[in-house]
């Protein structure tokens, strides 16, 4: 059946129309759905039943539920686990930041690119999510919290541009006028370095911020990373990039996961900022979250600082990213691994 929290505004009046049923439905329903993040039709009180009943049997109306719920004892970050319709599960995150609140979404169930410091990737790609189902892990949280989310990250797990289509349906839904109304300006995309996709992102001339996992400056140690390095060289990433800024005028956020003597060293750094040093961008530099099926160890907190300043120094723009939710599983694909071994 078709997945009527899918569908864009233009979509559903069509439906409606082949229902033949008036136009206004469509906007009634889209308001139910994406505003007042109705989880059944009995609370869609303007709504006729008999015409919800048709709509019931003609149409999936996805809504995630949470198996499990995690607060931070030391930030108050929560982390979500949400059952899917088919028995999967899929992780969310909630941070708050004093600018707002900032919801961490997946785009697939698990993950194929096989980046080495990653949880999600441990048991491959089970399938893509839904654009519904990647709006419903935003809903859901807004549903649990009573709060407005002001920001959303695709930065879960899954590569986001692995699942592209339904990404740019997530995103059109998410800043709809009629809708949430999230700013294109408030989200950001995460990708390994999908590079034709990459270039065809930058050709839909979103405003939206994209986020690329560098995590070395050298492609012979970006391969012992992330397998995704031997299909795409640095240069043709970097070129990528370029591309992405001069067709949406939007910086590029480089991703860099510090992991203790492996990609934390002074000459790394200076070789970071050869690569990246005449670039408009920000560097968001990312202690890396340990897994247990992985024998990588954060750097410390010198080196951190080290590598920070070495950037700083060279007038690039760059921060260390605040850790939250290390106490409740707060990496990618960590709770989900540790429930399924529990079942």
């Amino acid at each position: 059946m078709t997945d009527l929290k899918s569908l864009t505004r233009n979509e559903l009046a069509e439906e409606m129309q082949s229902m033949g049923e008036k136009p206004f439905r469509a906007g009634q329903l889209y308001e139910w759905m994406h505003r007042k993040l109705a989880v059944r039709y009995e609370e869609m009180t303007n709504l006729p039943k008999t015409f919800a009943a048709k709509c019931a049997e003609r149409y999936d109306y996805t809504v995630l539920n949470a198996v499990r719920v995690q607060e931070s004892a030391v930030d108050g970050t929560r982390k979500y686990l949400f059952g899917l319709p088919d028995g999967n599960t899929v992780e969310s995150v909630l941070m708050r930041y004093r600018h707002g609140n900032c919801v961490c979404v997946s785009s697939q169930v698990g993950c194929r690119m096989g980046c080495k410091f990653c949880a999600s990737t441990l048991d491959g790609l089970e399938r893509n999510l839904l654009p519904s189902e990647m709006l419903e892990q935003v809903y859901a949280v807004m549903r649990h919290t009573g709060e407005r989310v002001s920001n959303v990250v695709v930065m879960g797990s899954g590569e986001p541009l692995d699942n592209y289509d339904n990404l740019l349906r997530f995103i059109e839904l998410l800043t709809d006028e009629n809708g949430l109304h999230i700013s294109q300006r408030n989200v950001t995309v995460s990708t390994c370095g999908l590079v034709p996709r990459m270039r065809q992102l930058a050709e839909e001339k979103l405003q939206i911020t994209l986020a690329l996992s560098l995590h070395a400056a050298t492609d012979a140690k970006r391969k012992e990373l992330m397998p995704v390095a031997e299909r795409y060289s640095l240069r043709e990433l970097i070129d990528a990039c370029a591309y992405y800024f001069e067709q949406t005028g939007r910086r590029i956020t480089f991703e860099y996961s510090l992991v203790r003597g492996v990609n934390d060293s002074e000459e790394d750094a200076a070789l970071l900022t050869s690569l990246i040093g005449h670039r408009n961008c920000h560097v968001n530099l990312i202690p890396v979250n340990p897994i247990r099926e992985r024998d990588y160890v954060q750097s410390e907190r010198r080196a951190v600082e080290a590598f920070q300043r070495k950037l700083q120094n060279r007038g690039i723009n760059v921060t260390v990213r605040r850790e939250m939710g290390r106490d409740i599983d707060g990496a990618c694909g960590q709770l989900r691994r540790r429930y399924q071994s529990e079942q």
